[in-house]
């Protein structure tokens, strides 16, 4: 039977060390007991992790390539995440870095509209893509669906809820998402354009399917979830709902701790690329290099290769970096992130509260230019 295999980056000072530790984490992620003891024929031929590659990756670095058999996972993606890394997680030295899903390709096909799909829905065929951020929280619905007429009016692709935006008491959640909508749906009319709007998905867990489902009615298009706070199931879930039928946003709240450490988690590209992939979302937000964050630009294009990349889980999706966004930066990230990216821009937004519309303007035409 084919075999599913993550890629693991080992610290460890000599190769020995490295082939201890690689058949310590085939043992740690399936069956969690002495080598001494796995069961002989089915367990150890079968289930038992199995070592495929193991080689120097740099000064006291490793890179192992463990198998493991799609029947310790299913198709649930938890296990399928359980199995990728669970209690290894938890040791030091260890870092995924990885991901060749085999034969779990087929029940997790990745996004459902990708980078076309939601180019289709947006009616942009080509060019870079524009997402301002309706923040801060605090501010009334009111004012929330005022700024998105005004950007969706200036000819902004996507009008993002900020992440941060759930059901404080100047904005309840049915209100906003309903004026926001309606704000957006009117501006539509207006321009004769499309603007799609991503409303943030927040609540108690058993409330979530239904927000999303009043979020449809009431005219988003889109949803933003955060799936370092949800889990990557809820993404997957979400995806998967032929009634729902809305692409899905990633926001990386949360989810700092598994990348920002060298030698632990996952790399950059893993955790905003091949995992929102695998959970089917359609655009991975993320830290922009040069932003209030610590991501290089090296991190940066390895997240944006991840997402884009055609050998990739399912349809390439669309990048999206945020933090450090602003006109005189506009023609740099187009360069450095091409044009199947959506770009946010949220703060310095803000300071042309007078002239939104025009800031959402001159930002396309540089964009494009």
């Amino acid at each position: 039977m084919s075999r599913f295999s993550v890629t693991y980056r080992i610290f460890a000072s000599t190769a020995k060390m490295a082939r201890s530790r690689a058949e310590g984490i085939a043992l740690e992620q399936t069956v969690e007991i002495p080598a001494d003891v796995v069961p002989a024929g089915y367990v150890s031929d079968e289930i038992l992790g199995r070592i495929e590659d193991l080689g120097p990756d740099g000064d006291s670095r490793w890179q192992a390539r463990i198998s493991y058999s799609p029947e310790s996972t299913g198709t649930v993606l938890p296990q399928v995440m359980n199995v990728m890394f669970g209690n290894s997680s938890i040791q030091k030295g260890i870092k995924v870095i990885g991901f060749d899903p085999g034969p779990l390709g087929a029940a997790f096909p990745g996004a459902r509209f990708g980078v076309s799909g939601v180019r289709r829905l947006a009616g942009c065929a080509t060019g870079p893509m524009l997402a301002p951020v309706l923040k801060p929280m605090g501010q009334p619905s009111e004012q929330l669906a005022k700024i998105a007429w005004q950007c969706a009016r200036a000819g902004a692709h996507i009008i993002k809820e900020d992440h941060g935006l759930a059901d404080q008491p100047t904005a309840p959640f049915e209100e906003r998402v309903e004026q926001v909508a309606a704000a957006v749906a009117r501006a539509n009319q207006e321009t004769g354009r499309t603007s799609l709007y991503f409303a943030t998905l927040s609540g108690p867990a058993e409330n979530l399917m239904a927000r999303a489902r009043f979020a449809k009615a009431a005219g988003a298009t889109g949803l933003l979830v955060m799936p370092g706070l949800y889990g990557f199931d809820l993404v997957r879930r979400l995806s998967a709902d032929r009634e729902l039928d809305l692409p899905i946003m990633t926001h990386p709240s949360f989810l700092g701790p598994y990348v920002l450490s060298e030698d632990t988690g996952f790399s950059h590209g893993m955790m905003f690329g091949t995992l929102q992939r695998l959970a089917g979302a359609d655009i991975s937000v993320f830290p922009n290099e040069g932003g209030r964050f610590a991501f290089s630009t090296a991190e940066c294009r390895e997240i944006a290769d991840a997402c884009q990349g055609i050998d990739g889980i399912g349809a390439p999706i669309l990048p999206s970096p945020g933090g450090g966004m602003g006109i005189d930066r506009a023609s740099e990230m187009r360069a450095a992130y091409g044009d199947d990216t959506v770009f946010l821009i949220g703060g310095s937004l803000l300071r042309h509260v007078d002239q939104i519309g025009e800031t959402v303007g001159d930002l396309l035409m540089r964009l494009n230019g």
